[in-house]
């Protein structure tokens, strides 16, 4: 276990090492809630692999890639989701990822909005 892996908070929580509240496991991904969330559902989908972010994801990652919004669609399902949800990826400390290893929000329950004319 690289040094990464043994200080990574979601690692320990993937190790069932820190708490957590679990709503889904395998052996590829686990499903947890936010500790801080932003809406009325705010759950995170993460590898059980350690990868920092999207730019350190490979070709060897391809399966994984696919199975995270194959969970991505069952917690949907679970979750009764089918008025809408955000599904986001934050990359890196300008992209808002707070925590070096990758992972999927899934965030619904309250009208997320769009602003048309937002700027950029």
């Amino acid at each position: 276990m690289s040094a990464n892996e043994q200080d990574c908070v979601f690692c320990r929580v993937g190790r069932h090492e820190a708490p957590a509240e679990y709503v889904y496991e395998d052996e590829t991904v686990f499903v947890i809630k936010d500790r801080f969330p932003k809406a009325p559902v705010h759950l995170l989908v993460i590898p059980r692999k350690h990868i920092a972010r999207i730019d350190a994801l490979s070709t060897e990652d391809n399966g994984l890639i696919v199975h995270l919004f194959e969970v991505v669609r069952l917690i949907a399902v679970k979750y009764h989701l089918e008025a809408g949800y955000r599904v986001t990826i934050n990359s890196g400390a300008e992209g808002g990822q707070t925590v070096s290893h990758l992972h999927l929000h899934i965030i619904a329950g309250k009208c997320l909005g769009f602003k048309e004319n937002a700027a950029l």
